[in-house]
């Protein structure tokens, strides 16, 4: 394969020279994922790609499990997928499907190979299977098996389909070439014996196809146009088009590859996954570290942002790795002229306005987005006693720190200008108030005498600030030492997960709802989280920064 980069547009080529040449009237696309876990962030390029596909050219979008293997299938994957496509804003309509659906059409379509002479019941292990198979370097073995009757093959798959075999005593094989040098096409296993309740058919079957085998068909069956999937099924396509043609369907779907979305240093594989589930490690599958659709959602990412970032990787047939910034890059730019900006205070140090009155209460009148005048404004509330994030305080700033110090004005966002006239420490040395006197001529946070000032932070009004739970996020594993340890275990960062438990935030946010998202000034993005917020007492995620180490690529 030539790891050349291809145009965003090749797939969307293929489809136009399809349908100007007959080859299909109209687009059916789908996507079929396996119901043994919860999708991640690489999956939602897969369902954007052919969601998006089908939306351009007017055609239509399916949605199937490819539920063949019992043996990890679960129905509570099965919801979750249903709901991280349908946030992602994917629709299916009235297509819903099942691969499983389709068993007695592929137990005849296995029949049909074996009157053609095409697959056979064989008696091999499937340790003796893969020893048969030979190498990349040496062809495979003749399996003893190939050269029964095509009445003793028949009559072996119904009683394997009747359960009179145990698992692993007898599989069905294509039958197709065992010199290939393609190693799924040397007489690849189409069904095996499994004695499993499956979630959808319950006991039906004792008898199971292949990934390999069912695929093809259940494409063919829906009539799918464009089988688009990644790049690991590229040297299976040989055997897809096998299928499809030796079943001889009318008009045969066409699979198509692309290449996966690699993000850097982050987790994905479902093994590694469930671990974390299985060890308490993480809250779930929806934790706000993972980046699974459920984890990315709960956190406070966006479906807009999700495309974003998608239509920013582009669809290639070259392997590549996205950087985990770019991602947190698409949700800034979706965010920052949607969500109100607010003032919380996740360090809080109290500041005292001596000369303010003390049992007043006002109430000023702030811009809910200065980039977005369509937010309108909000009535926030300002009195004598405050709290300001501690590191907006220096007992003995360096150079060039503008914010409050001994003697220094500075501008309260929104409110007056004050001067710090004194402080006091508890017995630790620890600053414990700071106190200040302000100029009533300064409301707004403008001097009419013209006076600047260098410095503005943000505040809540003590007596009517509302405490709540912040979530600070790292990455789930070391960044510096890279994902994985020596021995194949995860390097986990001891840091990925920091709780605050006594922040303050304006009052208003006291009935924030789930998932609903802020700007808190100048300390990021947060989301309600929808698991832990209770009426009355939201717990906050911090969905990204502010600061962005990304820089969007040059363009020419």
């Amino acid at each position: 394969m030539e790891n050349e980069t291809v145009s965003k547009n090749f797939i969307e080529r293929i489809i136009e020279e399809d349908l100007s040449t007959g080859k299909c009237d109209a687009v059916c696309t789908r996507f079929p994922p396996e119901p043994n876990g919860y999708l991640h962030i690489g999956h939602a390029k897969s369902i954007l790609l052919n969601y998006g596909l089908a939306q351009k050219y007017g055609g239509k979008f399916n949605m199937r499990f490819d539920d063949t293997n019992p043996t990890k299938e679960k129905i509570e994957f099965v919801e979750s997928i249903k709901k991280d496509i349908q946030w992602l804003g994917a629709d299916w309509e009235d297509r819903l499907y099942f691969a499983s659906n389709y068993f007695p059409q592929m137990y005849e379509a296995a029949v049909r190979l074996i009157q053609k002479g095409k697959a056979y019941v064989s008696d091999l292990s499937a340790e003796q299977i893969r020893e048969y198979r030979g190498t990349l370097e040496e062809p495979g073995k003749k399996d003893p098996s190939s050269d029964r009757s095509i009445e003793e093959n028949l009559a072996l798959f119904e009683d394997m389909k009747n359960g009179k075999y145990e698992d692993g005593t007898k599989v069905l094989r294509a039958k197709i070439d065992m010199a290939s040098p393609n190693m799924n096409m040397r007489d690849p296993v189409i069904y095996r014996v499994a004695h499993m309740t499956h979630h959808n058919t319950g006991d039906t079957w004792c008898i199971y196809p292949m990934y390999d085998f069912a695929h093809p068909i259940e494409d063919a069956i829906e009539g799918i146009t464009h089988s688009i999937c990644t790049l690991e099924f590229e040297d299976h396509r040989p055997l897809y088009d096998w299928v499809v043609r030796e079943l001889e369907y009318e008009k045969p779907p066409k699979q198509i590859e692309f290449a996966k979305l690699y993000l850097k240093n982050v987790v994905t594989g479902k093994r590694y996954i469930k671990k974390l589930v299985e060890e308490g490690i993480v809250d779930g599958w929806d934790d706000p570290r993972l980046v699974s659709i459920s984890g990315l959602r709960r956190r406070g990412f966006t479906p807009e942002s999700i495309q974003m970032f998608v239509d920013m990787c582009g669809v290639s047939k070259a392997n590549s790795i996205a950087d985990y910034a770019a991602l947190e890059y698409c949700i800034r730019e979706d965010l920052k002229v949607k969500r109100p900006r607010v003032m919380a205070i996740l360090d809080p140090v109290k500041l005292i306005i001596d000369n303010y009155p003390e049992d007043e209460t006002e109430w000023l009148t702030v811009p809910n987005n200065q980039e977005n005048e369509a937010l309108g404004s909000r009535e926030v509330p300002f009195s004598r006693e405050l709290y300001i994030e501690r590191e907006d305080f220096m007992e003995e700033p360096p150079k060039k720190y503008f914010r409050m110090f001994p003697g220094n004005e500075v501008r309260l966002m929104n409110a007056y200008f004050v001067k710090c006239v004194d402080f006091k420490k508890d017995a630790d040395g620890k600053v414990t108030e700071i106190h200040c006197t302000y100029d009533p001529a300064s409301k707004g946070g403008n001097s009419p005498d013209g006076r600047k000032v260098k410095g503005t932070i943000h505040w809540v009004a003590a007596k009517t600030a509302k405490k709540v739970t912040v979530r600070l996020y790292e990455n789930i594993v070391d960044e510096d030492l890279g994902v994985y340890n020596e021995d194949g275990s995860l390097n986990l960062n001891p840091n990925s997960l920091t709780v605050l438990d006594e922040c303050y935030v304006e009052p208003s946010l006291a009935q924030a709802q789930a998932f609903e998202s802020f700007q808190f000034v100048r300390n990021g993005f947060f989301c309600v989280d929808y698991k832990d917020s209770k009426e009355g007492e939201p717990v906050f995620n911090r969905i990204v920064s502010l600061k962005s180490s990304f820089k969007l690529p040059k363009t020419e």
